[in-house]
């Protein structure tokens, strides 16, 4: 690895907060060959970390958060668990959105598997699945159906996505926000695979 691909790389995964310390053998064997892509990558992962519009520090670390735990990415979910409590957010929405990430991760199985069979027995019969936290959330219903949003378009559950795009704009978000949101997701997804 050149001088210059590992500063990129070093770059990168500071911007998260994880070191070169770890071991990161795909981002590693790209930063042996193309070191374009990670020129790139830098840059996408710093704009949806630190260029939002629409978004908070906070909310930004949170649904970042969301993916990386979604993920099961650990070195990632701490980062941004220190993160996001440097900027503010408590162990209970730290809670929640490993909750709602949780749930969502659940519905998006049950949903998926639903609209594609699309068979009348499993559209009438009732799901089963508890979903208390969706009522009264500390993140704020606005905020939670943001991350219900990004995390359904992360795993794919195209009736989740419609449903929860539909639900965040009735809580008053911008189509603005919404597309911020799913940015960052699907950049933090990108990010995760290499690691």
């Amino acid at each position: 690895m050149t001088t210059t691909q590992n500063e990129t790389v070093t770059s990168l995964l500071n911007l998260v907060g994880l070191t070169t310390e770890e071991t990161h053998p795909v981002l590693d064997a790209l930063a042996q060959t193309e070191h374009r892509y990670l020129r790139d990558l830098k840059i996408n992962v710093g704009n949806v970390l630190n260029s939002s519009q629409t978004l908070s520090k906070k909310e930004t670390l949170l649904l970042a958060l969301s993916v990386a735990v979604n993920e099961k990415y650990q070195p990632l979910i701490d980062s941004l668990t220190e993160a996001a409590k440097q900027q503010g957010a408590t162990d209970v929405e730290i809670s929640e959105t490993i909750a709602c990430t949780s749930l969502l991760s659940t519905n998006n199985v049950f949903y998926r598997f639903r609209h594609f069979v699309g068979k009348d027995y499993y559209q009438q019969t009732q799901p089963g699945i508890r979903m208390s936290i969706m009522m009264n959330p500390a993140l704020g219903k606005e905020f939670f159906e943001l991350m219900s949003l990004a995390v359904s378009a992360v795993n794919g559950c195209e009736l989740c996505v419609r449903s929860h795009e539909e639900s965040v704009l009735k809580h008053g978000a911008s189509e603005a926000r919404v597309f911020d949101a799913i940015r960052l997701a699907s950049v933090m997804k990108g990010f995760i695979t290499l690691l």
